[in-house]
């Protein structure tokens, strides 16, 4: 296919005034006036602006069409690897045992249950069959009720994460009446199984109401039991173990507060545990008669206290694990005899197991250098175990059962992978480096066990860095494609994120975000030193606020890499935050900072927003990924971002910029589908460090 010649976006130069500072905007005009009905009908997007994007979907094709065999070879090979009809560990709750299973060629799942003690399979939703004949479609949550008769079920149809809320008879297999709309997606069943708590969304997408519906009833007969008005937080809602009490959180970017709902008398008024102040995180777990809670109130990296069910405020808190140097408690999760944490030291996460009597206290070891840990919901408040998952970059999920008392592992299942799979022919191993202030940056690496560290394999390195959430080393059957392939695949843990500590998080937020961008690039650059890689073969990786990440180091190093992928990238980031009637724009301001009232703020943003900052030279080649109808990152801060470039750039390239035309911030839902699209994005890293790169884009 003859290449087009990239779509020139029309410039409509708008002049945005801050702080004494006029700058030109001059694709704004991409921002459709009514994006929010776009969000929730796609297509109502004006027709200048759906032809803008078309036109960059058929280019970006056009561009990338010589690689068409070799997506075609790289989505059959990581399918290859995955277990088409797999299935989850059941998890006991009262006479069943839940689960959800694939079927065979299927693309959503199956949830269903046995009984207890095994039996014949109920398939209680089928993913497959709901999904049919709808073009976007994702399950969010599913709860069965108390009483075992009923299912809750929310799903979004549109990717705008705007969901309705269904409840299944379990002894028909039929819906009953009863529909909730525009809601967040969360079910928490009332103790009786005659009504549920949902979280409500406004006209912003900003889930702001817990809303109790009683089966039989309208939606609009729905009660308000916790609302939250100011738009700098959001709500949200879960149940407790015990199953007779759920935890509203209020939190934002900064701290966060805790409601304690009855689920035997909907009608009582939440109980407040600790008013919201800066700087303060807590969150609960119940224990029958006290609730554990985790808060950063003597330390920032967490430590654990109880408080009595009766009296849950602050003044009542009694220290139950103290704070320790350099540990970072991530998460909880109680059971009647033990309390589970997970945490996190020097990168690496691990399990704490304490007797709830005698305080006693053990830690789960794992040999790896880097790894993951996931831990699992586990119904049961009896249960003498809980269950968890492990993986490593070249070891893949093995699903545990831990006796909390013997200290027995009991492996459930392990993950199967292609035939001929051998974990030995790779290595995965945790590195640290310097960035330019002398902080010890992390890099989780995974590459073949023969690689030469002479600097002739290319690399694709990973980054985030945002809101403290840690890149764990987890392993993944698609990264193959690449490393068997010769690539090395590098995680480079920024700041930004916590994998060392809050601390971590703090170092890399509001006015210390140039210390994400810092990280990265003294990461990239010490591979090169190590031997891992040389210049002109790193293809970075990034999305959403990683994607903000992929924009910046595009701007401050572009001779560093050879590619970039950006997937929902916020890289129109001064606009957006400085525009407060965007979804999630006021909440954002305790991560970003807040350019509209702050002068700093605004000199600190305007410093590395990526569109404000593209300048007259030579860029890598970039595909930039956007979903039509993302409440999180707009469609339209990419194609802004992709204008720019090419308007500014003086060489190097291509930029392609592909939109999802029915899909939003998380891409299309399907498993295989989403298969094509990594495949799309590692055949854009393979053509970027060829020989002759990208030749077809070249008219």
């Amino acid at each position: 296919m003859k290449p087009a010649h990239p779509p020139i976006a029309a410039r409509k130069p708008v002049i945005r005034t801050a702080h004494g500072v006029s700058w030109s905007d001059d694709y704004a005009w991409l921002r459709a006036d009514n994006w929010r009905e776009v969000l929730r009908n796609p297509s109502t997007l004006p027709d200048d602006i759906r032809a803008h994007l078309e036109a960059e979907n058929a280019y970006a094709e056009a561009a990338l069409a010589p690689s068409k065999a070799l997506r075609r070879q790289l989505a059959k090979e990581m399918r290859a690897r995955l277990k088409e009809d797999d299935s989850e560990v059941p998890q006991r709750d009262g006479p069943f045992a839940y689960y959800s299973r694939f079927r065979h060629g299927g693309q959503h799942r199956l949830y269903c249950r046995r009984p207890r003690e095994g039996g014949k399979e109920s398939v209680l939703l089928d993913g497959d069959a709901r999904a049919e004949g709808q073009d976007f479609f994702a399950l969010h949550a599913l709860r069965h009720s108390p009483d075992h008769k009923l299912l809750a079920w929310s799903a979004d149809d549109k990717g705008s994460e705007l969901a309705s809320v269904r409840v299944v008879d379990l002894a028909t297999g039929a819906d009953l009446p009863d529909l909730v709309t525009n809601a967040q997606g969360e079910v928490v069943w009332s103790a009786d199984s005659a009504a549920f708590l949902y979280v409500a969304v406004d006209e912003n997408h900003r889930p702001w109401r817990v809303m109790r519906h009683r089966l039989g009833e309208p939606q609009e007969s729905d009660r308000v039991v916790l609302e939250e008005a100011d738009p700098a937080w959001f709500v949200s809602v879960s149940a407790s173990r015990l199953g007779v009490r759920a935890f509203v959180s209020i939190h934002g970017h900064d701290s966060s507060e805790e409601h304690v709902v009855d689920l035997t008398d909907l009608d009582a008024k939440p109980r407040l545990v600790a008013p919201r102040r800066p700087g303060h995180r807590y969150g609960l777990s119940d224990h029958g008669d006290f609730f554990f809670v985790r808060s950063n109130a003597e330390a920032e990296d967490f430590c654990v206290f109880t408080a009595p069910i009766d009296a849950p405020e602050e003044a009542h808190w009694a220290p139950f694990v103290p704070p320790r140097a350099g540990r970072l408690i991530e998460g909880m999760s109680a059971f009647k005899t033990h309390l589970v944490l997970l945490a996190r030291e020097d990168a690496v996460p691990h399990f704490i197991v304490i007797d709830v009597e005698t305080r006693e206290r053990h830690r789960v070891q794992f040999e790896s250098q880097t790894y993951a840990l996931a831990l699992l919901s586990t119904f049961e408040f009896a249960s003498p175990t809980f269950r968890f998952v492990f993986s490593a970059m070249n070891a893949s999920a093995e699903t545990y059962d831990y006796d909390m008392a013997s200290r027995e592992r009991i492996l459930r299942k392990k993950q199967e992978t292609e035939p001929g799979f051998d974990a030995s022919a790779y290595v995965s191993r945790l590195i640290f480096v310097d960035a330019p202030d002398g902080a010890r940056v992390p890099i989780s690496l995974l590459h073949k066990r023969d690689l030469a560290r002479d600097g002739g394999a290319p690399l694709l390195a990973y980054g985030y860095g945002a809101y403290g959430h840690a890149m764990d080393a987890n392993f993944s059957t698609n990264r193959f494609s690449l490393v068997d392939r010769g690539f090395v695949y590098a995680i480079i843990h920024v700041r930004g994120g916590t994998e060392m500590g809050w601390r971590w998080y703090r170092e890399g937020k509001l006015a210390a975000k140039p210390n994400t961008f810092a990280d990265f690039i003294a990461g990239a650059r010490a591979l090169i030193a190590k031997g891992y890689t040389s210049a002109g073969k790193i293809v970075a990786h990034g999305g959403s606020a990683g994607g903000l990440l992929m924009g910046a180091i595009a701007n401050m190093a572009p001779e560093a890499f050879a590619g970039i992928i950006a997937e929902v990238p916020f890289v129109d980031t001064l606009a957006t935050i400085l525009d407060e009637t965007l979804p999630l724009t006021p909440p954002e301001w305790l991560e970003w900072g807040d350019p509209i009232r702050d002068a700093r703020a605004f000199a600190t943003i305007r410093s590395y927003s990526p569109i404000d900052n593209v300048s007259a030279q030579r860029y890598p080649a970039i595909l930039a990924l956007a979903g039509l109808t993302d409440p999180r990152v707009t469609y339209w801060e990419p194609a802004k971002w992709v204008a720019t470039l090419r308007a500014r750039m003086t060489g190097g390239g291509p930029v392609l910029l592909t939109t999802n035309m029915g899909a939003g911030h998380g891409g299309r839902p399907g498993r295989f589908d989403r298969l094509e699209d990594v495949a799309r994005m590692y055949a854009f890293a393979m053509e970027a460090v060829a020989a002759e790169p990208f030749a077809a884009a070249k008219p």
